[in-house]
């Protein structure tokens, strides 16, 4: 589903005239408009209740209400509406300003454009009407998959005024290896106004206006927000009996048990909850990943992931902690005389069929030395070091105890805790079992 996610603070004339031509040119089951009314005080909610009840009443218009800010915060804004479509069912989003009409069927059109790829946005470039005019209103355009803005962190919430923040957004997503599609400019059109209703809420952001293709310094992180994103309580659909809380998001998630304790069953279950998980996909990979972080204290190979489990991530927990603050850690736990078996047969050529590429790939070696302090099996070793990883774990968090869960696979652990914990709703089926060795 897509959402087309809309802020409005004083802007009701706009809103008059796009919403129902929007939603006229946009009527069939693709999309849903998703309304942020952030305190605007022109009479925005009796219009939407005396005009728009029963698109409300349908499911095509959702109105969320967030009656707090006095001055219109525009990254702020936006990242609420995102996660609102987000919180509504939609995995594509698209940043739609009140004075901004869609053009007919565009939902169909973001559809096409997504078919089969999740690795591109749409945005909207600058160009001229044959009358000479710029529609500067159009540069906030952008579409992206709900998975690019959880990875992203969304709109950078630093520029609290009229900015850079489209364009900061569209590079960040451009450094993390999306690519850039331009919307076809049917269906760009725009309410034409002045400054002045622009800066009204902050006139002294009128001295930073530049024209909206300059180019600006790419960001030195991928990533905005460090979990912060569009948080704050929100009425949905005028219940304002009933709050909705929004609350930090995790910027990233580690899965920081050792190898063995059910790291693939982990990252399945990731997967399964909507979120982007990557576990040991090559040596390389994992090599890249261990000489960015030691190197340079985060890596380019994790931002490009949203969740990450498995070596070398179970031994880089503390330089992850500081590289990516706001990031949520799952320590799995296991049986200790099960993992030392299932680790015994992982060093087994009877047992595991991938073991004779550890001598032709020299990092499984590496990081099993960087572990253990040496590369052939010995129980004795590598239980002490199996203790001492979850005991150093839990230490370093103890003070945190809401940016740790402890999943004890042993015990049943499974979707109730970790929905819990990631404030996702539990599915229906069993939590997967991967690669399972017998208890012993």
């Amino acid at each position: 589903m897509i959402a087309f996610v809309m802020t409005c603070k004083g802007r009701l004339q706009h809103v008059q005239e796009t919403l129902p031509r929007n939603l006229a040119n946009n009527p069939g089951p693709l999309s849903k408009f998703i309304m942020l009314d952030y305190n605007s005080q022109d009479g925005l909610v009796e219009y939407l209740q005396q005009c728009h009840m029963e698109d409300i009443h349908n499911g095509k218009l959702v109105v969320y209400s967030f009656p707090e800010p006095q001055v219109f915060n525009m990254t702020h804004a936006k990242n609420m509406a995102h996660r609102l479509g987000m919180r509504e069912g939609a995995e594509i989003i698209c940043n739609l300003d009140a004075d901004n009409f869609t053009g007919e069927h565009f939902d169909a059109y973001i559809a096409g454009a997504f078919a089969g790829r999740s690795d591109m946005f749409l945005w909207a470039k600058m160009f001229t009407f044959e009358n000479g005019k710029r529609p500067r209103g159009i540069s906030g355009r952008i579409v992206v998959t709900a998975k690019a803005f959880l990875k992203t962190g969304g709109y950078d919430e630093r520029f609290a005024t009229w900015h850079h923040d489209d364009k900061d957004f569209n590079t960040r997503l451009r450094r993390l290896g999306y690519e850039a599609i331009e919307i076809e400019q049917r269906y760009l059109d725009v309410i034409l106004h002045t400054n002045r209703m622009r800066f009204k809420d902050y006139p002294e952001a009128a001295q930073n206006n530049v024209d909206s293709n300059d180019v600006i310094m790419e960001p030195e992180c991928c990533i905005a927000n460090w979990g912060k994103v569009g948080c704050g309580t929100v009425f949905r659909n005028f219940d304002f009996q009933n709050p909705i809380v929004l609350s930090p998001i995790p910027t990233r998630v580690f899965g920081i048990g050792m190898h063995k304790t059910g790291t693939t069953s982990l990252h399945a279950a990731l997967k399964a909850l909507g979120f982007e998980s990557a576990h040991w996909k090559t040596a390389h990979w994992a090599k890249q990943i261990w000489n960015e972080v030691t190197e340079y204290g985060k890596s380019w190979t994790v931002e490009h992931n949203y969740a990450l489990s498995d070596l070398p991530i179970a031994i880089l927990y503390e330089q992850l902690d500081r590289a990516y603050p706001g990031s949520k850690f799952i320590l799995t736990l296991r049986n200790e005389g099960a993992w030392l078996k299932s680790v015994e047969n992982h060093w087994s050529h009877k047992y595991n069929p991938f073991r004779g590429q550890w001598d032709h790939d020299p990092f499984s070696h590496q990081v099993h030395k960087e572990i253990y302090g040496q590369k052939n099996f010995d129980a004795l070793i590598f239980l002490e070091r199996f203790r001492r990883h979850n005991r150093e774990v839990r230490d370093y968090f103890k003070e945190r105890p809401g940016d740790l869960l402890v999943m004890d696979m042993s015990n049943g652990a499974g979707y109730s805790e970790l929905c819990s914990f990631l404030d996702r709703p539990v599915p229906v089926e069993e939590y997967p079992k991967r690669l399972v060795t017998k208890e012993g």
